[in-house]
């Protein structure tokens, strides 16, 4: 995840009382001109006394990594960082070392400074599952805040263990996605890319490059943690269409001529989806029922048909399954 904001508005806070509540161990790693990738994922050295070297294993052997200000590092720290994030895994002197599991890598990033920093690449910019943008707090909120600072700080309690956590994502990767929602999900990737397939032709000049399909299989596989989140066994397309925005913004190159006119991401993003149509099916009556507790009457172009109940037992022709069959 990279969270992006001005100064000061406790986006390395908000990280670390995250890593508390979740439980395991936490690194946090100030990205500064000077780093070197040995001073991320490790190196060998050499102490007194032994024959050889010995392996320093670096702070991404984490949990929860805080990478922050991850704009200031040169580009090969980046790329080292990246990589961790892909393969899980670093080599140091021919040896392999495993990162601990869950693994969450959390970035943040400052977008008004510009000197002594080195941007991220689409290339590994599109790495990232989703990127936050964090604004000033209402006035009512920074009040609030102040009376908070006031006060002694607030004891962080750890509600997870690790262990729990992975048994989240597990249950995560269960969560039912019909194919009529994953096809919305590509849908709106293919809208970045080709818009004047969609309808919006004023698009073709803004947007240079769309989505790459990382997007779509974010989409699909954070739709099936918000359904979970939201206490179903099945992912619906408003699911999808509220993760959008986080998922695909900095997926999105836009022209010089955008950038001059200040067109944002999230603009074109706005049109992406006004102009995708929701799959319109039918839910089971208990889904029905479920829906109606969890956001109001079910609206017809929200909710996507479920597979019946022996063919997501046995893994119907309709489902996704990434996981290869026994």
């Amino acid at each position: 995840m990279l969270l992006e904001g001005v100064p000061g508005l406790a986006k390395t806070l908000t990280v670390s009382t995250l890593a508390d509540v979740l439980g395991g161990s936490f690194r946090r790693v100030q990205f500064t001109p000077d780093l070197v990738p040995a001073d991320l994922v490790g190196t060998r050295v050499l102490r007194p006394g032994m024959d050889g070297f010995d392996v320093e294993l670096g702070p991404v052997h984490t949990n929860v990594l805080l990478a922050d200000e991850v704009n200031r590092a040169p580009a090969k720290v980046q790329s080292a960082l990246l990589e961790v994030m892909q393969e899980r895994q670093v080599s140091i002197g021919g040896q392999t070392f495993p990162v601990p599991r869950p693994f969450l890598v959390l970035a943040t990033q400052n977008p008004i400074e510009s000197e002594g920093t080195y941007p991220l690449p689409e290339a590994q910019v599109d790495r990232f599952m989703f990127k936050l943008l964090l604004d000033y707090p209402s006035d009512h909120e920074e009040v609030a805040i102040v009376a908070r600072s006031l006060d002694r700080p607030a004891a962080v309690e750890r509600v997870l263990a690790p262990a729990s956590l992975e048994r989240f994502q597990a249950a995560a990767r269960d969560i039912y996605v019909d194919r009529a929602v994953a096809q919305y999900a590509v849908n709106l990737v293919a809208c970045t890319r080709r818009p004047r397939e969609f309808g919006l032709e004023e698009l073709v000049e803004q947007v240079e490059f769309g989505a790459s399909p990382r997007g779509s299989l974010n989409l699909a596989h954070a739709a099936q943690a918000l359904a979970l989140l939201r206490g179903r066994h099945y992912a619906l397309p408003r699911d999808v269409r509220d993760l959008a925005r986080d998922i695909l913004r900095h997926r999105l190159v836009l022209t010089y001529e955008a950038l001059a006119e200040g067109v944002t991401p999230d603009a074109i993003l706005d049109r992406v989806l006004a102009a995708v149509t929701e799959p319109e099916v039918q839910l089971s009556r208990g889904e029905e029922r479920d829906a109606r507790v969890e956001r109001g009457p079910v609206r017809p172009e929200a909710v996507v048909r479920s597979a019946p109940d022996e063919e997501r037992t046995a893994g119907g022709p309709d489902r996704l399954d990434p996981r290869p069959a026994a």
